[in-house]
């Protein structure tokens, strides 16, 4: 179970006063959780140990450098998307608000800073010969095994250097490549229509269904420097092809620590289900030191803004999840994050298993892109420099 420490105690470990501790809280640098008494606010013992770990490092550069690769400080500029506050913003724009109505063309507008028709045209892309044999090859399987290796081949023909094309040309090249990876996705053929228009027809989905799915797609967009928006960036900045840009994404979100989590909630909400006893259930992987996948997020201290808008239209007809819910934010302080809302928007609607990874992946994709569209026009090549801790070398005689 989550420790917890007293304002007091929370002080102490930092070095601080009580107010200079408000403050922290207020700024967004720690998270104050309810406690037994309402007038006094607790934290998570796990929180205050890494910000005072952050407040120890202090100046020293190879320790900054060191804590940049894990949610630490900003390594490299970036104008697509600001974290800031508890919120998610596109290019200036909140992403929850602007997720209300638009579909994936208008966030790749958005993000490749173009107009939708120029990277969606009103052609469906053409596939490689053979690649509805490819197709069958993979159906049934789960996306999260089968859309990587599935992609991969979609794009194993020459889709031209996309660097030495026109603007025009290159942009159409994005927007093909998303086409084909929801083809992929969806074991249907490339399509012209929306992107959440072909999720609807494969899946069966009522105009409600589709509006769920059109919203997931974009605040799934982008989230700044993850694990695989950073791959893509690297890729990119070898002057790598965009296709392999999207695949390295798709490689690192795989992983059960990125979009892999969404397999790990169905999992959990699979397990306190056969528990009956929810409260009991969740106590119990608690007791033995079980983490809750797809509860916390180290960016939004007061709750993922992106899972609380995807929760909220599906909730009221889950009493089961919102008692989950309730005991997890009483037990710990976590609220949802967006790998828990995908799996329960997975659920809700009855898409096949593994679908919440996918829409995961082929909403990300238009962030990938990004991510290597603006890494290229940098002109430079991401190349940080390790700290060597092995053994020395002998000396030269």
């Amino acid at each position: 179970m989550s420790a917890y420490l007293s304002s007091a105690d929370a002080a102490a470990l930092l070095g601080v006063s009580r107010q200079t501790l408000y403050a922290y809280v207020s700024r967004g640098l720690l998270h104050a959780h309810p406690g037994d008494d309402p007038r006094e606010s607790r934290y998570l013992a796990e929180d205050v140990r890494r910000l005072a770990g952050s407040r120890t490092r202090g100046r020293k550069p190879r320790e900054v450098a060191k804590a940049a690769l894990s949610w630490g400080l900003p390594v490299l500029e970036s104008s697509l998307t600001l974290i800031e506050d508890g919120r998610l913003y596109y290019r200036g724009l909140d992403a929850v608000a602007f997720s209300e109505e638009a579909g994936m063309e208008q966030a790749a507008a958005l993000l490749w800073q173009c107009d939708a028709d120029e990277a969606f045209g009103p052609e469906a892309p053409a596939m490689a010969a053979g690649f509805s044999m490819l197709q069958t090859g993979f159906a049934g399987r789960r996306a999260e095994h089968a859309l990587l290796p599935l992609f991969s081949l979609a794009c194993g023909d020459d889709l031209g250097a996309q660097w030495q094309l026109q603007p025009g040309r290159r942009l159409a090249s994005c927007g093909m490549l998303v086409r084909r990876l929801a083809a992929c996705l969806l074991g249907s053929p490339p399509s012209a229509a929306p992107v959440h228009a072909q999720c609807a027809q494969a899946w069966g989905l009522e105009a409600h269904g589709a509006a769920l799915v059109r919203r997931a797609l974009v605040l799934c967009a982008d989230h700044e420097l993850n694990a695989s928006g950073f791959t893509a960036r690297c890729i990119a900045s070898t002057d790598a092809s965009l296709q392999a840009c999207v695949i390295g994404g798709l490689a690192a979100l795989s992983g059960p620590r990125h979009g892999g989590t969404t397999a790990r909630v169905e999992a959990l909400l699979d397990e306190l289900a056969m528990a009956g006893d929810i409260a009991a259930g969740i106590e119990a992987r608690l007791a033995r030191g079980d983490d809750l996948p797809g509860f916390g997020h180290h960016l939004y201290p007061a709750g993922d803004v992106r899972a609380a808008a995807l929760l909220a239209p599906i909730l009221p007809a889950h009493p089961d999840w919102q008692a989950a819910i309730a005991r997890i934010r009483e037990l710990t302080g976590h609220a949802p994050s967006l790998d828990f809302a995908l799996a329960a928007l997975r659920r809700h609607l009855g898409l096949p298993p593994g679908s919440a990874f996918g829409i995961f992946a082929l909403g990300r994709s238009l962030g990938w892109i990004a991510h290597a569209l603006e890494q290229r026009d940098t002109g430079s090549l991401i190349r940080p420099r390790a700290s060597y801790v092995g053994a020395r070398p002998e000396p030269t005689p």
